[in-house]
This record gives C-alpha cells, structure tokens and sequence, in this order.
C-alpha cells in the first residue's frame, strides 16, 4: 500500500474502493460503465477492498442482461423481468403516451410503454434514465398492437455527496498528491512511467473540465489509444458520448414532432467521438444552431426556445509525423468540413493536444485506493454549480480594455474548471496563492486558449495578428 493509499483510505472510508484488474473480471461478459461496476463492488465489499464476487455476480445474473440474453423472448413467454439499465423515455404528442427504449436491449420507442401513474410519481423523467426496471409484455388487445410496459421504476442515483467534506479533505492532500488523486478517480496510474512530469498529468486531467464546468467547450485530437473513448463513456451518467453515425437536428437540439428536448438541453455535457465518421443532416442548419449555443448557450427551433449548460467536446483522431507532430499543422482540418467554419471553432475555449498524453498500456491501469467512480461523477456534477469558483478566478484576473471577449470568457472558464477540479477548497481570493492560482489555473487555461487562436490564424487572416491573445495579468503575481 502506497503512502496515497493510506491517506485515501484513512480520509474516504467510506467513498473509495480498492480497485484491481483481478477484481474486475467478475464484469467480464456484461458491458457496463465504471460507475455501475464500482457501484456494485461498493455495495457487495465485506471492507474495504475485499468485494463479495459470488453476491456481484448473482446480481449480474438477475439484474444486468448479458450479451446473449433474449430478453424479448423472455417477456413474451409472460416472464417478467427486472434489470438495471439506461432507459430513454420521450413524449408522444400523437396519442398521449410515454414511450421508452433500451437500445441496450433492443427493445425501441416504439415497443415500450410508460404508464401515466409511473411518470407521475417523478422517479422517472423524459430524456435519459438509469435505474433498476421492471417489463412485462402487454399482449395485443382489441386495435392495439402489443408492448413492453415497464411497471417499476427504481432511479440508480445511490450517492448525495457531503460537497463539504470533499472540499475540506483537499486541504489534507498537497498539490501533486491531489493531482495523482484525481488521476486515479479516472482509473488511472499516477505512477506510471508515461507520466513523466506534472504539465502531462495535468494535461491529462484536462479532459474532466467539461464535466464540471457548465457550456465549457472543448477539441482534442489524440491518436488512437490514448483513451479518449473511456474517460467520456465510462466515468458519468450525466454526459452524453456519441461515437459515429448521423446527427440530426432533432437529436442535438429539439424534436419538433414529439416536442422533446434533444441531448444539449438534457445532458452536463456531449462528447461527439469519431468525429471524421459523425454525419450531419443539413449541416448548414446545425453550425447555424451551434454557433448560437455556442455563444451564449441558447437556440431556437420553430417557435422553440431552449436554454443550456450543456458542454461540448470534439474528439477525434490525428496522424502524427516521425517527430509526434500532427502531419498537418492546421489541426483544425483534421476535423469534418462542417467545424472547418472560424466563426464556429473560435467558440470553442480550449484545446488538448491529445498526442502529449500516454498511450494507453498496462501500467496505466490504477490499482490501489480511491473514490468509486459514482460517488467522484455526483462531485463534478455537484461542482457544475458552484459560483463562487469563477468569483475567485474574475478576482485574480487583471484583464485589459482592449482584450477580445470571447478570449477573456474562455481563459475565465478554463481557469475556473481548472480551479474546481485541484482546488475545490478554494472559496475566496485569500484561501490560494497567487503563485498556484498561475501556475495550475491561468497558465494551462491560457495556453489551451492559445492554440485555439493559433489554430484560427493559419485558417483566416483575420485572427494573424500580432497581438494574438490579450496581455491578462494575474493579480499579486504580475504585479
């Protein structure tokens, strides 16, 4: 056991697990995110780091359909069932029911069926859901065809996080061992070789920003391997991950037919993965929405308007040259020709150079003590809304008159996720010194603001200017 170790255990009794390779082969054959597997590891831990297998696995066996589980089968031979999945519920205007899928499961919109009563005890809202479910098959009858009723509805959210205490227990760690702390709450090894200095980690840490700073938006480009795929699909329930395929108006913003808000107004965050094979429908109508959200986190469909926190990050892949460059020096291109437009790419904040971060090998698996992945989820959700961390970031911040705008509210927001996510002790000016605040909050959220702009220059003349970014100060620093 490392000394972080003991600090952990000693300081999150009753928040972390022990988390090891071997322990996760019970999960082998179900495919189920961190937060649900720590989940269980947590509630079947005879103590701390010593899960009871056989209970996990029974509970496997009832309530998480395997691979190769008909469950439609099962349903129509009058079985009824009970599983722990993510179920999407949205309204149908034309005949006034709720309706629900589990694409997991096969089971689509337009074979489930949520009654009135259900919806009404408001365990179970429209839009995304994980939760313990009840389904039993409604046999034809009279002129109607025959459905999957989900008759219980039990939501999975078994943490309130004490807000308070995590941000006390900060003030116990030191930086780097916060830092390290936060990279195993990803599942990550803080001591692996790969991280050979504390600008990689901290970069590393830079892809949790969006979930815990409201309509932060990010890129990165990353070769394959780095992991981007999991962090943004595995550690939360309120982000979500779209990997390839088609976006639709109706899917990103608003549904007009069944007036039903779309992933930015349900979501913390969406992380558009595999961005070179996602296709837009209309994608001249969709960059004119997001340039809108993107400014000022409002959009209009029809006579529709909808307000957001939404974030949003771009993850894609890049070829690297023999030096572990990008091949192309204009990174932006290595997007899909719908973001190559600068009036929408300079509303995007921040950008992580994904090629200086580990490739993923199996050193950089975490074994050891820290939180449950569910429990670290409700703290950066938790975090999306706390104010006074931008009030001790605009306190720092010396910012000229003639400083463009959008560069300001950018290094504002960066700083302030940086700030949450290593200081969340930090309640006023007087509780961080100037030197850390630089340090580990402005000039990382500086330089990712940086390339954004650097990035715009090669594209169009406009932003080639010598005066790039504007000369912001931090205050008891610069001075």
């Amino acid at each position: 056991m490392t000394n972080l170790d003991s600090k952990v255990l000693n300081i999150f009794t009753d928040e972390c697990i022990y988390k090891a390779s071997s322990i996760y082969s019970c999960f082998n054959g179900y495919n189920i995110p961190s937060f649900i597997k720590d989940w269980l590891l947590k509630r079947y831990s005879m103590s701390v780091g010593k899960p009871d297998v056989n209970k996990i696995k029974d509970f496997l066996q009832k309530h998480i359909p395997a691979k190769d589980d008909d469950i439609k089968n099962r349903l129509l031979q009058n079985e009824r069932v009970k599983v722990l999945v993510r179920v999407l519920v949205e309204v149908d205007i034309k005949t006034n029911r709720y309706k629900f899928a589990i694409p997991d499961l096969g089971i689509r919109s337009s074979e489930g069926r949520v009654s009135q009563g259900l919806m009404s005890e408001g365990n179970v809202k429209t839009g995304e859901n994980w939760g313990i479910v009840t389904l039993e098959y409604v046999p034809p009858f009279d002129n109607d065809f025959g459905y999957i009723q989900m008759l219980t509805f039990q939501s999975f959210k078994p943490y309130k996080p004490d807000y308070d205490y995590f941000c006390r227990a900060r003030g116990q760690f030191s930086v780097e061992e916060w830092i390290d702390f936060m990279l195993s709450c990803m599942e990550y090894n803080p001591n692996s070789s790969q991280f050979d200095s504390l600008s990689k980690k901290i970069n590393f840490l830079s892809r949790l920003m969006v979930f815990v700073e409201p309509r932060l938006n990010m890129i990165e480009l990353a070769p394959k391997g780095t992991g981007k795929s999991y962090v943004f699909n595995n550690l939360s329930k309120y982000g979500w991950h779209i990997s390839g395929g088609k976006v639709t108006r109706a899917k990103l913003f608003y549904d007009m037919g069944t007036q039903t808000p779309g992933i930015l107004a349900t979501y913390d965050f969406v992380a558009m993965d595999e961005i070179k094979t996602i296709k837009f429908d209309n994608p001249a109508e969709i960059v004119g929405g997001l340039k809108n959200y993107l400014e000022d986190g409002t959009f209009t469909v029809g006579k529709t308007k909808q307000t957001s926190s939404c974030g949003m990050i771009l993850l894609g892949n890049v070829n690297l040259n023999s030096s572990g460059f990008p091949e192309n020096k204009v990174y932006f291109y290595e997007l899909p020709e719908v973001f190559h437009d600068t009036a929408l790419l300079v509303r995007f904040h921040g950008f992580i150079e994904g090629w200086k971060l580990p490739v993923m090998q199996e050193d950089l698996i975490f074994t050891g003590y820290t939180l449950n992945v569910e429990y670290f989820s409700e703290i950066m959700n938790t975090m999306r809304a706390m104010p006074e961390y931008g009030q001790v970031v605009n306190s720092f911040l010396v910012v000229p008159n003639d400083a463009d705008t959008r560069d300001k509210k950018a290094i504002q927001r960066l700083a302030t996720a940086y700030l949450k996510l290593l200081f969340p002790n930090v309640k006023t000016s007087s509780d961080i010194s100037p030197e850390d605040f630089y340090n580990y909050c402005f000039l990382p959220a500086f330089e990712k603001r940086k390339i954004v702009k650097t990035q715009l220059a090669f594209m169009d003349p406009q932003y080639a200017r010598g005066d790039l970014m504007p000369d912001i100060k931090v205050k008891g620093y610069n001075d």
